[in-house]
């Protein structure tokens, strides 16, 4: 599959093993404040194919998830993730021919209570 940020300067391609169905939406503080829906893809099935040098990082907090942006456009492309740092989050508005409202309604998982922010 291949996914592009909204101005092109940024392309990946990936390969999710289990396509689409790990799509699901987040209520952290940051997801709910970005708003995209994303699927799980194993970070050996995405390679950056073009724009990897306009790509900003943002991170916070633990600074184990990391935050991807294009630098031009703004888009998020995607992240690696806290709970399972060899995997990434890809937008899955931002793939090629993938459009999230098909796939509604996508599930909402717990980033509130996220086990990464449990004391003890």
């Amino acid at each position: 599959m291949r996914l592009t940020c909204h101005c092109g300067a940024v392309e990946l391609s990936i390969d999710p093993p289990e396509g689409l169905a790990t799509a699901r939406r987040c209520d952290c503080s940051f997801c709910a404040r970005r708003g995209a829906a994303a699927i799980s893809v194993p970070e050996d099935r995405l390679t950056i194919v073009e724009g990897a040098e306009n790509l900003t990082l943002y991170q916070w907090n633990t600074r184990t998830a990391e935050h991807y942006f294009c630098r031009i456009c703004g888009i998020y492309t995607h992240h690696r993730r806290r709970s399972n740092p060899r995997e990434f989050g890809v937008n899955l508005g931002a793939i090629e021919g993938v459009n999230p409202r098909d796939l509604d309604p996508i599930p909402w998982v717990d980033g509130v209570n996220h086990p990464s922010d449990r004391k003890g």
